[in-house]
């Protein structure tokens, strides 16, 4: 209590700490820099990784894109090139009239280099960067090139993908925060018994959302995902810590004699309720981290430590503003909306072997779904943006013009000798798929000795370590097909030289879905036994936690099986992640009700009596939170044109629906089915007897 009375003392000075904490929160937030390249949370272990700092660090050239020229003649794609080259940061252009235009007659340069960069009216460029992909100077470089090269040229690669989703970003997220708040807001309004109190938790969780975005500021670096998710989450998980302040305020002041004493005793209260509640959140949250992808981490670490901002601002903040704003509050409660629940609970005892049967017939078919959309997600980054942006119409039209879906990159040793390079070129092009191998030797062929290669293509090419080569794959990126000739490209350059490097979007890809995959398994063995754990501590029962999990884990297998029946493919992050969200988010939802059973067990009440006042008291509560989660999640899926953020705001409103309503119907027929079971594994229930049922069921009918 101590706490407690020390916040209700010192709220105003609690307010104006928190009022100025928003000055740095906010530049924090502006500051912290939000990267939108995927590819930079593979282990550095990785060897496409180490190609790319290679291919940067050694070679100069960082990220890589193929330019498409329609409807030009070849002196303005020479001027074009030029010009493209003065960009700051672009480090090479090559093009078919840069290459004929080394003091090497044309007629000696081999046939494929003209059909590499020549498909009828179109020409391809090569652009090098002297930055990274994601880098900010790489994405300006990628603007001021689409500025010099107009309507006529679509600009491909991965930089170009990276600028065009950091832009819909920026867009979209003021709109969509917008809806994510106004539909919370109006959930709210509309549960809740005030007008008042929603705009007061919304100013609260607010502020704790601006600390939360502004102390990512000491990560260096955020995702674009969890810039995107982390506010939306926050503010749905920790509403629930505001609406029970509330309600144990309210409480409390039928028995206090001021609303200084009722609120400290609510602070009391809601501290030791919320900090079992938050903790499996918490759990959720940091099962992220243990993923290698470490957009995971990313994820997990600004979540969990939201979690934690929420709990300490419901504790602290929003006390201080309801007493300021006590009269107003008071002033404008109305009746709940939300009817008495004790009809719809004794309807569900009296018929719970059919929600058990429900509970049977759901769980393989569930399962089933949820094993095959694991399988069936997608990996290609370019799909989770809408088909009319650029990038996704320039990679068209590379595919459709030159027959070219992805790109691969070598590095090799440069001391190789020129007929192996040559022999391991053509072995590769003998690859399914591989459309051409261009470096410096298939560049000249064979009738030109190396030694009278002018340096200005060498250079381009080749330094002292390594000499890179180019691949064109009639294979889409992250597909089965361009992962076999991954493997097949990679066992011939290991023939030549052991320590090549092939690299590129593709291989990087591949690595991607070799590192979730296993990440998948992992993250859901640390959530499931994590919060396992904190239930049986919380609960002090060892067939609790079974019970629990099992009715969150079937909300989840549902949620996520659906998209398998609907014929949906979901972005690869969007499973792992969804999966021990929910359970973490929506756990609370069951463990609420199972604190109320045991104790009404344990006051007398027989098996039917305590699960029917569990479930009448506690549906209340379930409701305005997985309605809470849900509106403030659906309204984000709906608006939103990035397929990740969408669907996995879709999946979260979902998932909220689906936990909720597993929890008011199936959890209550388990703990009636199991009843024997729970009293004979759980501490402190061993004198709770079926044989109290009659005895006590008129004492409790009347309490309740």
């Amino acid at each position: 209590m101590k706490f407690a009375n020390a916040v209700v003392k010192h709220r105003v000075p609690i307010l104006i700490v928190t009022l100025v904490l928003m000055i740095p929160a906010v530049l924090g937030m502006i500051a912290t820099r939000i990267n939108y390249d995927m590819l930079d949370y593979l282990p550095s272990s990785m060897d496409t990784v180490k190609g790319q700092e290679e291919l940067l660090n050694e070679f100069g050239k960082g990220a890589f894109s193929l330019i498409v020229v329609e409807d030009m003649p070849g002196k303005d794609v020479k001027k074009m090139a030029e010009d493209i080259k003065q960009v700051e940061h672009v480090d090479t252009v090559l093009c078919w009239e840069s290459l004929a235009d080394v003091s090497i007659p044309k007629e000696l340069l081999p046939e494929k280099v003209y059909t590499a960069f020549n498909k009828g009216n179109a020409e391809m460029l090569a652009v090098f960067f002297d930055s990274s992909t994601s880098a900010d100077v790489t994405m300006d470089a990628i603007r001021n090139v689409r500025s010099i090269t107009g309507k006529q040229a679509f600009v491909t690669g991965m930089s170009a993908l990276v600028t065009d989703l950091k832009d819909l970003c920026e867009r979209e997220e003021p709109i969509y925060v917008a809806i994510a708040v106004a539909l919370a807001c109006a959930a709210m309004l509309l549960f809740l018994d005030s007008w008042l109190v929603p705009f007061v938790f919304l100013a609260s969780i607010g502020m704790m959302i601006l600390l939360n975005l502004g102390t990512n500021y000491f990560m260096g670096e955020i995702s674009y995902i969890t810039k995107a998710l982390s506010a939306v989450l926050q503010l749905a998980v920790t509403m629930d810590y505001s609406i029970f302040l509330w309600h144990s305020y309210n409480e409390k002041l039928r028995s206090e004699t001021d609303n200084k004493a009722a609120m400290a005793a609510a602070i009391h209260e809601t501290l030791t309720s919320v900090l079992g509640s938050s903790v499996t959140t918490i759990a959720g949250f940091i099962a992220l981290c243990f993923m290698s992808f470490t957009l995971g981490a990313d994820l997990g670490i600004v979540m969990a430590k939201g979690v934690l901002l929420g709990v300490a601002g419901c504790v602290t903040v929003l006390p201080a503003m309801i007493l300021l704003l006590d009269k107003p509050l008071q002033a404008t409660k109305h009746r709940s909306l939300i009817p008495d629940m004790k009809k719809l609970s004794k309807g569900i005892t009296k018929i719970f072997p059919v929600f058990i049967a429900v509970f049977a017939i759901l769980v393989f078919p569930a399962y089933y779904g949820y094993s095959k959309t694991n399988d069936e997600v997608y990996y290609d980054l370019g799909e989770c943006l809408p088909q009319d942006i650029d990038y996704v119409i320039a990679n068209s039209k590379l595919r459709d013009t030159f027959d070219v879906a992805s790109t691969h990159m070598i590095l090799v040793d440069s001391s190789l000798d020129t007929k192996d390079v040559r022999s391991m070129i053509g072995e590769m092009e003998k690859v399914d798929g591989v459309k051409t191998v261009l470096g410096l030797e298939s560049v000249v062929g064979t009738l030109v000795p190396e030694e009278i290669i002018p340096d200005r293509l060498t250079e381009v090419l080749k330094n002292d370590k390594w000499e890179l080569l180019m691949i064109s794959s009639e294979y889409k990126a992250a597909s089965d097909e361009v992962n076999t000739q991954i493997n097949d490209l990679n066992a011939i350059l290991k023939k030549y030289d052991g320590n090549g490097l092939l690299i590129g979007e593709a291989p990087c890809l591949k690595d991607m879905i070799d590192t979730t995959g296993h990440d998948f398994k992992v993250v859901s063995a640390v959530s499931i036994l994590a919060i396992f754990v904190i239930i049986a501590v919380v609960e002090k029962s060892i067939s609790l936690p079974f019970i629990l999990i099992a009715v969150i884990e079937l909300a989840t297998f549902i949620n996520l099986g659906l998209p398998h029946f609907m014929g949906q493919s979901l972005p690869f992050i969007a499973p792992i992640c969804i999966s021990t969200i929910q359970l973490g988010a929506t756990v609370d939802y069951a463990i609420l009700m199972t604190t109320r059973y045991k104790s009404e067990r344990n006051g007398g009440a027989g098996k039917r009596e305590a699960v029917q006042t569990a479930l009448s008291t506690s549906i209340p509560s379930i409701i305005v939170s997985g309605m809470g989660l849900f509106a403030a999640t659906f309204g984000v899926a709906v608006y939103s044109d990035i397929d990740i953020i969408s669907s996995m705001c879709m999946l979260m409103a979902r998932g909220a629906v689906i936990s909720m309503v597993c929890v008011i119907f199936i959890l209550p027929a388990l703990l009636m089915l199991c009843d024997a079971l729970i009293r004979h594994t759980t501490l402190g229930m061993s004198g709770a007897s079926e044989d109290t049922t009659h005895k006590h069921s008129g004492k409790l009918l009347q309490s309740h």
